[in-house]
C-alpha cells in the first residue's frame, strides 16, 4: 500500500465511509429490533477471522490493554451507538456523534499533551454544524436515555481512539493483530448482553445472512483494520476529523439507494462538513511511523528515557 499522507489519510477515510453504510444495510437487508445481536455479528466473526489471519494473541499487559480498548472503541461502542438510534429522533445519535473530534481534542490534549489549536476548535464545531444540517428532521421529544447513550457512545469512541495512539502496539505486532484482539474482546463482551437482552438468536434467511456477511467483512473487519492503522500513523484528531463522513456517506447512499431527496440545506450542510473534514487534515503532521511499546523494556533507565522523549 502507498504510504504517502494523502494515500493514508483517503484510505483511512474509507473506513467512516463504510461505516456511512450500516444504516441501509440494516433497515434493508436484517431482521428487526435486534441490534445486540447485529453488534454481536458484526464484532465476533470479524474478530475471530483477523485474529486467525494475523496468527498473534496479546502478551503480558496488553491482554488487559487490548480489553480496554476492544470494550470502548467496540463492546461499549456498538451497544450504546444501536440503542441511541433506536430512542433517537431522526439524525440526532449522528448529531452528538459528530462531536467527536471536540471530545477527542480534549482526551487527547489530557493524555497526549496534543493542545487543540482554536483552528482545531473551531473545525469541529463546523463540523457539528454540518451534520446537524444534513441528518436533522423535524423532531418530536427527545429521548433522555437516547442522548445519554449516544453521548456516552461518543465518549467511548473517542477514549478508545486516543488511548489506541498513546499505548501504539507491541513491537512486531501490526494493526491486523491489534484489531483482531479489539473485535474479538468486544464481540466477547456484547455476547452475553445479547443473549440476555435479546433471547435465541432470530432465523435468518439468504438476504439477512448476506447483510450481516457484509457487516462483518468488509463494514468492520477490513474497515476497522484501515480505522486503527491510521490511529497508528496519524494524529488522534486528523483521524477522528474523518468521521463526519459517516453521516454524510448515510445521506448520500439514501438519496441514490433508497430514494430519499437531498434538500438545499442538506446539500449546504454537506458542504460544510466535507470543508471541516478537509481542513482537520490540513496543517497537522502524520506520523511518520507507528508507535510500538517492547515487552523487553522494563528498565527503569529505559522507562525514563521514554518518558524524557514524551513516550508514554
Amino acid at each position: 500500500m502507498a504510504s504517502s499522507r494523502p494515500a493514508l489519510i483517503a484510505l483511512t477515510a474509507l473506513a467512516p465511509v463504510s461505516w456511512g453504510t450500516t444504516y441501509a444495510v440494516t433497515t434493508e437487508f436484517l431482521p428487526a429490533d435486534r441490534p445486540l445481536f447485529t453488534g454481536l455479528m458484526r464484532a465476533l466473526p470479524a474478530g475471530l477471522l483477523l485474529l486467525a489471519l494475523a496468527r498473534v494473541l496479546p502478551r503480558g499487559a496488553w491482554w488487559w490493554k487490548a480489553a480496554v480498548l476492544g470494550a470502548l472503541n467496540i463492546g461499549a461502542f456498538f451497544p450504546l451507538l444501536f440503542l441511541s438510534a433506536y430512542r433517537l429522533p431522526g439524525g440526532m445519535a449522528a448529531v452528538v456523534g459528530s462531536a467527536g473530534p471536540l471530545f477527542v481534542a480534549g482526551l487527547a490534549a489530557l493524555l497526549l499533551g496534543q493542545r487543540p489549536t482554536p483552528r482545531t476548535l473551531l473545525t469541529g464545531a463546523v463540523a457539528a454544524f454540518g451534520v446537524s444540517l444534513v441528518v436533522l428532521r423535524a423532531a418530536g421529544a427527545l429521548d433522555a436515555l437516547g442522548l445519554l447513550a449516544a453521548l456516552a457512545a461518543t465518549v467511548s469512541m473517542s477514549a478508545g481512539t486516543v488511548l489506541t495512539q498513546r499505548w501504539g502496539r507491541p513491537e512486531g505486532v501490526g494493526p491486523l493483530a491489534l484489531t483482531a484482539w479489539q473485535l474479538t474482546a468486544g464481540g466477547l463482551l456484547i455476547a452475553p448482553l445479547a443473549f440476555l437482552a435479546e433471547g435465541p438468536p432470530p432465523a435468518l434467511d439468504a438476504r439477512a445472512a448476506g447483510g450481516y456477511l457484509y457487516l462483518a467483512v468488509a463494514n468492520t473487519a477490513l474497515a476497522y483494520w484501515l480505522w486503527f492503522r491510521g490511529i497508528g500513523r496519524l494524529t488522534a484528531t486528523q483521524v477522528t476529523f474523518l468521521g463526519p463522513l459517516s453521516p454524510l456517506t448515510a445521506a448520500v447512499v439514501g438519496w441514490a439507494a433508497l430514494g430519499q431527496t437531498l434538500t438545499p440545506v442538506q446539500l449546504v450542510g454537506m458542504g460544510l462538513t466535507f470543508g471541516a473534514t478537509m481542513a482537520g487534515q490540513i496543517g497537522a503532521r502524520s506520523r511518520t511511523a507507528p508507535r510500538t511499546f517492547s515487552f523487553a523494556a522494563k528498565s527503569g533507565r529505559e522507562r525514563d528515557a521514554r518518558q524524557t522523549a514524551g513516550r508514554p
